[in-house]
């Protein structure tokens, strides 16, 4: 089978991630698969055996804003055409994230049934939540003019809901897969050494962005009064690293806050952590607590809108929740801390990546009814 997966670059993010595990994974599985990336940004390894390419159409033109669109949806559909004359027809083709979905959207030379377009977050708050009036009303028409009547893959149910009762959408077809984990590799990669290893620390690890809400997890972690660091991995940008920084000063624990940057891998960190915290205001999934828990690690969570909840009750794990507030969030995470939770490991089964691979295969199916 030939698979398409379309991306507006690879700088480092949680749903790149999960596209070039699933690229790894169905090419291990003797599939033919490209990766287009539709901006030549790239903080991951491209694995071996992946058609890598980067699909650009710069423009100087004062009118470039106007275009960007229509000229970038033109150059992905010559890109697709001189592969598909080289290499024959796609089966699948999936398209990721809205930046990416707003160009798709617009692309001739894709058949519909062979596309999917991937929603790895809740749209309803990244996108409509800090709007109002007739900004809120055209930015949900602009939605709706990408994915209504469309093929969809929803990467947790609370993503799928979101689409469909919050935004009104009405897909041609909605599947729910959750995101891949290759747990072999996951484990192999977390033995490796490190240097803090021994010294008491919870960790972070996400983007600098506001809908991580570092804010909410730095008071909660100076009103826990555990004795322990707080590692905050990833990178962002420097107005958001600054804040946080400020934050951690006015606390009075910015000596007991480490900013570690950008991990290419971050699982010796996860796994030599007492826990990982996630913070969010919404999650489409939450990668990093089943991480977390493959590498043996107890997580605390906000219960954002997202995969969270789905992950730790299909865990057992609802006491790790907490509520969209710094002192529920302080308060699991001195639970946490003086009682970790035994983790059932075998749970994390259905989330290994051979099966969540089929289950995207199985889309061909539909595609062709």
């Amino acid at each position: 089978m030939r698979i398409l997966m379309i991306i507006d670059g690879l700088p480092g993010g949680g749903a790149e991630k999960v596209v070039l595990t699933l690229c790894e994974g169905m090419q291990k599985m003797g599939h033919d698969v490209s990766l287009f990336s539709l901006r030549n940004v790239c903080n991951y390894a491209i694995p071996d055996g992946i058609d890598y390419q980067i699909v650009e159409r710069p423009s100087n033109a004062p009118w470039r804003k106007l275009t960007e669109l229509s000229r970038r949806a033109a150059a992905l559909d010559d890109a697709i055409a001189v592969s598909e004359s080289h290499r024959g027809s796609y089966d699948l083709i999936f398209s990721n994230l809205h930046k990416t979905d707003r160009i798709v959207s617009r692309c001739k030379a894709i058949p519909p049934q062979k596309l999917w377009y991937c929603i790895h977050g809740i749209l309803s708050t990244s996108y409509l939540g800090h709007r109002s009036g007739f900004s809120r009303w055209l930015k949900l028409r602009k939605i709706a003019r990408v994915y209504q009547g469309k093929n969809i893959v929803a990467v947790s149910r609370a993503v799928g809901e979101d689409l469909t009762q919050q935004l009104a959408i009405s897909p041609s077809r909605l599947a729910v897969i959750n995101n891949p984990f290759d747990i072999e590799s996951i484990l192999q990669q977390a033995a490796e050494p490190l240097s803090v290893a021994g010294v008491p620390y919870i960790v972070h690890v996400g983007r600098f962005h506001p809908h991580k809400r570092h804010d909410r997890l730095l008071e909660a972690f100076a009103a826990s009064g555990i004795p322990a660091k707080l590692v905050l991995a990833g990178t962002g940008s420097e107005d958001q690293l600054a804040k946080t920084k400020d934050l951690a000063i006015r606390l009075g624990i910015d000596d007991r806050v480490v900013f570690a940057g950008f991990q290419a891998n971050p699982y010796p960190l996860i796994k030599h952590a007492r826990m990982l915290v996630l913070s969010s205001d919404s999650e489409g999934f939450g990668n990093v607590l089943v991480e977390a828990l493959l590498c043996g690690t107890p997580v605390v969570s906000t219960h954002c809108p997202g995969g969270p909840a789905e992950i730790l009750e299909r865990m057992g794990m609802n006491d790790a929740l907490a509520e969209l507030t710094a002192d529920s969030l302080a308060a699991k995470i001195a639970a946490t801390w003086q009682s970790p939770p035994f983790i059932d490991s075998q749970k994390l089964a259905e989330y290994d990546l051979e099966p969540v691979c089929r289950q995207y295969l199985a889309l061909q199916e539909q595609s062709i009814r």
